[in-house]
């Protein structure tokens, strides 16, 4: 059998699976795909030939993760309150520890290498208020071969001195990482601009933030809506019409913001957020953990507004975006909203590509990019229905056995099981 460590040039059988569209899936149980030398699908066949044959496992793209926390990676399933109690006593004290270089080296070891084993292929990140920790984070995604949206988030105000950076070293600092790595490597790194959230940034920050993003074409992400004490001190501390008015007036809201959470949000406000074009970022398993609220899912549908999964890592308890799909089907039955199976996966690929403006990735077609997982399936699974079932909702599915990136193995996890290691960062360096 060839080395899948690159699959260019090779026709390999699988069972496939990708969404078409919204609301439909496709579904081929003896399908084939070829990969170019460049990393992009050239071929995808019903049955034929292939150089390797994998069985009864199934291949999907590549899930997309909107929003989660590079410096929360060691304190998940941390149960210290609330969101604000939730960052003081827990989130807070453990990102101070990324103004050391070897701890932000050795997280974003372990970090990488989980995003990875989870079969994550875009990831939209918050990092820590340290720079240094922000460059050693692209570094080794730039090593591992991983794709991402990333940056420090900016805060002044409403934390511990030592999470301080004010906007003259903060908004040159973020100036310069965007200088080395935006569009790193034909675009599978960029920076973000990512003001935390209201509550720890003055309105300088805020607007330096967006006026940097603007003409470098940068993604700016924050936290909206997540918790109502946070909604009443944002109102406090900024005054405006309401939250998402405070980040309209400084620049923020438009179609490249991303926004985590939005739960407790005005009709009105809705209305303002869809014709801007910005994107929600659903975090349900984060919102469950903390007691924030669910998302309200009527709103959002009946506005057309993008919508990518977001495991919030380290309020939300897992790096696997299925297991976020399973939380967010919950959150809309709880709201009486049945939406199948198709629409998350969906949204945990390539709908949630196209909403971090990625749409040639996502899909099993000729001229995406070959960013795909493998999955172990049981040989009974034989229809879409099944498939879906089995991978979004079967919460002791074993994990995906390898990832690739535009055909470059990122994760082996028999490979990494065999030399002994039982969670992804036991064995810190490239896959």
């Amino acid at each position: 059998m060839p080395d899948l460590g690159s699959l260019a040039g090779l026709r390999v059988q699988a069972r496939l699976l990708w969404s078409t569209d919204e609301d439909h899936a496709a579904w081929l149980p003896e399908g084939v795909i070829e990969v170019g030398p460049d990393g992009r699908i050239v071929a995808v066949r019903d049955s034929g030939p292939a150089d390797v044959r994998l069985g009864p496992a199934v291949l999907t793209p590549g899930f997309v993760d909107g929003h989660l926390h590079y410096p929360q990676t060691r304190i998940v399933g941390a149960a210290s309150g609330p969101l604000l109690d939730w960052l003081r006593h827990s989130t807070f004290p453990e990102e101070a520890r990324f103004a050391d270089a070897g701890h932000a080296r050795a997280i974003a070891d372990a970090f990488c290498a989980a995003l990875a084993a989870a079969g994550t292929t875009l990831a939209f990140v918050y990092g820590s208020v340290h720079p240094t920790a922000a460059d050693i984070l692209l570094q080794t995604l730039a090593d591992r071969g991983l794709r991402a949206i990333a940056g420090p988030v900016l805060m002044d105000m409403g934390a511990p001195d030592a999470l301080f950076l004010p906007p003259d070293r903060a908004l040159p600092a973020l100036a310069s990482l965007a200088d080395r790595w935006q569009g790193h490597d034909d675009g599978r790194l960029q920076v973000a601009a990512i003001p935390r959230f209201a509550l720890s940034c003055t309105a300088d920050l805020m607007r330096g933030a967006a006026e940097l993003a603007a003409p470098r074409g940068l993604w700016c992400s924050t936290h909206l809506s997540e918790n109502t004490d946070e909604v009443r001190v944002a109102a406090e501390l900024h005054g405006g019409p309401d939250y998402l008015g405070i980040y309209e007036a400084l620049g923020l809201v438009h179609d490249r913001s991303v926004y985590a959470h939005c739960i407790h949000m005005s009709d009105e406000e809705w209305d303002r957020f869809a014709a801007a074009g910005a994107v929600v970022a659903h975090c349900p398993d984060s919102n469950d953990f903390l007691g924030s609220g669910g998302m309200p899912l009527d709103p959002v549908r009946a506005r057309g507004i993008p919508v990518v999964l977001g495991t919030d890592i380290a309020a939300g308890r897992s790096f696997r975006v299925p297991r976020i799909a399973s939380s967010a089907h919950d959150n809309a039955l709880r709201q009486g909203v049945r939406v199948p199976p198709e629409t998350w996966l969906w949204h945990a690929t390539r709908g949630g590509a196209r909403a971090l403006g990625q749409p040639d990735l996502g899909a099993l077609e000729p001229g995406f990019q070959a960013d795909l997982v493998l999955h172990d399936l049981p040989a009974w699974v034989d229809s879409a229905d099944d498939a879906l079932a089995w991978l979004l909702f079967h919460h002791d599915a074993p994990p995906p056995r390898g990832t690739w990136i535009r055909g470059r193995r990122v994760w082996d996890r028999d490979a990494h099981w065999r030399a002994g290691g039982v969670f992804p960062w036991d064995a810190p360096g490239p896959a």
